[in-house]
């Protein structure tokens, strides 16, 4: 078993908000983040960040917060989303985040059983939510909105907006100038300081306790493998109430002190990347997926010499990433040569119309990515590696770092943190990481955390390094008829490198042969299908074009020739709708929910196994 000492443990009586206090008195007028308004990014420094985050304290505390009470936020990434996270942690009480994409009935669910006092809502889209759901919420008493577009002659005694809430905080941090640092010092490290519910793929979500210690241990491990410095930018969009984008954009800044650049929306992170140019990326796999179906679909259209340019390039940047990432070797200086000409004829300039000019931090988690589309960023250029970690364990549980990248692993574990494989191969893992438990729930804390060990519920293997290879969630393993183990997500993986596939659902356990459901990428079939006057007026139409179908299989193909005879796809379905998560078919961190879409598509799935073959 692989470990490396970690930092210590803070001091018991530290918690996120004095650590925070602390850090911004040191920084000064310094930027902290900045936000993007009427075309202007606007710069807010960390002494306004730490203002704003008092008086939103304040302002919780004159509402009649608790020690301990719990206050939810729900919205897209912006900075008033920061002042609640550290507002409520500072007035005695927990964070608890909540997905913009949930649904009503799952606000009032997380509402209800984190008996949350107070609500933090983005606009009026989410306040209807939250006006649909309040009767069921008996502990429910203030819905703070912070954007009031929409608004201006909506009233109700519930209801108030977050300008509101500061100028509240303030007024009652005149009259009380000893309550702040008395609400500070009420809580200790070892309290609970968020509640994040879990995305619910198998059942309700559950609500994870992370203590204040857990949060300041895992930064001050995890600066180690990430090699970040103040001078880093980073862009903040996928959803705060994750721990990826928690830790991202408010817990590691406040220790290394980079700035961070909130989108102005989702439709514009591509336009925002390029103006930011973040050096250091951290996102799902689905992204990175992405950016790679669009590079390969642009080059497909670019000019005769622009696709012979990028093709010699490539053929270099994978001969070059080949011996760096499967050899581990030390790479031939005519190899380094016709690399680095590569890269400044052909790869820098593509870089530098993505926002990925200055990107020397990128980072895969969440889900385990395709070694295929890891091996293609760093053709390319860029040293993607992947972290592997869970909500249960404050996020990073093992990351790649330094120049050592193994396609095929997430790495070493963090300093600080063990990792061992039970005797089924579920991962187990241990170390100030840990979170407390789940909220209200002790028969499933028991279950998850044994002996100390969380049980992760994934199952993987450790090489002789130490380094972790994941081989799929414990619950989706297939045994087919015949026997066989088959980990279903690395042929999933292997599906998703193709352009035209955005997710796919492998199926055989207790079969005979392995199948799949596969969810089509919509840009880039259109481009097909208009391409090759393929005739469709609908999504589900384009899906049942036998163009298309062709294509897929096509694709298909190219993967079973990779895979070993009862791994490969014997059938598969093209499923005529979108992915979306208000669907349910998929969490807000966009995994798919395999246990649903089996249950949604069980007559296409039994139609595949119809006659045997």
């Amino acid at each position: 078993m692989h470990y490396e000492p970690g930092p210590p443990l803070p001091d018991p009586d530290l918690t996120i908000p004095k650590f925070f206090l602390a850090r911004c008195a040191e920084r000064g007028d310094r930027t902290a983040m900045r936000v993007k308004e009427l075309g202007l990014y606007h710069d807010i420094s960390w002494r306004q960040y730490a203002d704003n985050v008092r008086k939103t304290a304040m302002g919780l505390v004159a509402l009649g917060l608790q020690p301990g009470e719990m206050v939810a936020c729900i919205g897209e990434n912006r900075p008033e989303w920061l002042y609640t996270d550290l507002g409520a942690m500072a007035a005695g009480g927990v964070s608890v985040g909540i997905y913009t994409t949930n649904a009503p009935e799952e606000v009032g669910y997380i509402l209800k059983h984190s008996e949350a006092r107070i609500y933090v809502v983005e606009d009026e889209e989410q306040l209807d939510k939250a006006l649909k759901v309040r009767h069921e919420c008996p502990r429910l008493e203030k819905i703070v909105v912070m954007d009031p577009e929409g608004l201006r002659n909506f009233h109700d005694p519930m209801v108030m907006y977050f300008s509101d809430l500061l100028a509240l905080g303030e007024e009652y941090d005149r009259e009380h100038p000893e309550e702040f640092q008395r609400r500070l010092d009420c809580r200790k490290g070892d309290d609970v300081a968020l509640l994040i519910y879990t995305s619910g793929t198998t059942g309700p979500p559950k609500g994870a306790m992370i203590s204040h210690r857990n949060v300041l241990w895992t930064t001050a491990s995890v600066i180690v493998p990430f090699d970040l410095s103040e001078e880093d930018e980073v862009i903040s969009f996928l959803p705060l109430a994750h721990i990826a984008e928690r830790m991202l954009s408010i817990y590691i800044p406040m220790r290394v002190g980079y700035r961070v650049n909130f989108v102005e929306s989702t439709d514009t992170i591509t336009d925002n990347m390029v103006e930011i140019s973040p050096t250091f990326m951290l996102s799902v796999p689905r992204i990175w997926e992405k950016y790679n179906a669009a590079i390969l679909i642009k080059m497909k259209d670019a000019t005769l010499a622009k696709r012979l340019a990028f093709g010699a390039a490539m053929a270099i940047g994978r001969r070059y990433a080949a011996a760096r990432l499967d050899g581990q070797r030390k790479v031939p200086l005519w190899l380094k040569a016709l690399f680095h000409l590569a890269h400044f004829t052909v790869m820098r300039p593509l870089k530098k119309r993505l926002g990925f000019e200055r990107l020397k931090m990128p980072v895969s988690a969440a889900a385990p990515i395709s070694p295929d589309v890891l091996r293609f960023y760093h053709a390319l250029g860029l040293p993607l590696r992947q972290l592997y970690g869970q909500t249960e364990g404050t996020g990073p549980t093992t990351c790649h770092r330094g120049d050592i990248i193994d396609p095929e692993n997430t790495g070493p574990p963090i300093p600080g943190v063990q990792v061992r494989i039970a005797e089924d191969g579920e991962i187990l893992v241990k170390g100030p990481n840990v979170f407390l438990g789940y909220y209200k729930n002790p028969e499933a804390t028991a279950e998850t955390i044994v002996d100390g060990w969380l049980h992760s519920g994934d199952v993987g293997e450790l090489d002789e390094r130490g380094f972790l290879k994941i081989t799929d969630r414990k619950k989706d393993l297939i045994i087919t008829s015949g026997g066989k183990n088959i980990a279903p997500q690395y042929i999933e993986n292997k599906l998703k490198f193709s352009p035209y596939i955005n997710d796919a659902v492998v199926i055989g356990d207790g079969r005979k042969y392995i199948t799949a459901l596969i969810f089509i990428d919509e840009d880039n079939v259109v481009k097909f299908a208009q391409e090759n006057k393929v005739q469709f007026d609908t999504f589900a139409s384009l899906t049942r074009a036998p163009e298309v179908i062709k294509l897929i299989a096509r694709e298909v193909d190219k993967v079973n020739q990779t895979l070993a005879r009862v791994e490969q796809i014997k059938r598969f379905r093209l499923l005529p709708k979108k992915l979306i998560a208000e669907d349910g078919e998929v969490t807000p961190t966009m995994k798919l929910k395999r246990k649903y879409i089996n249950e949604a598509y069980a007559d296409l799935i039994e139609e595949m196994y119809r006659g045997g073959k």
